[in-house]
């Protein structure tokens, strides 16, 4: 298994080949580099990929909920 952050493995295999290997469009790569989203992809053994989304918890600072 290897983890590598979205926008290198990009700039290494390039966009339409990790969107397709992602199941998701190109333009939704390229949306999630623009907002600088911290999306880190795992290849595994099988030769699969996933990928997973880092971000702040709550992701909306400011908005909290009464108890």
């Amino acid at each position: 298994m290897k983890r590598t952050k979205l926008a290198d493995l990009v700039a290494e295999r390039g966009q339409a080949a990790i969107a397709k290997a992602l199941g998701v469009s190109a333009p939704a790569i390229a949306k999630a580099l623009t907002a600088e989203r911290t999306i880190f992809v795992t290849e595994h053994a099988d030769g699969t990929f996933t990928a997973e989304e880092l971000r702040p918890f709550p992701s909306q600072p400011g908005k909290t909920q009464a108890a």
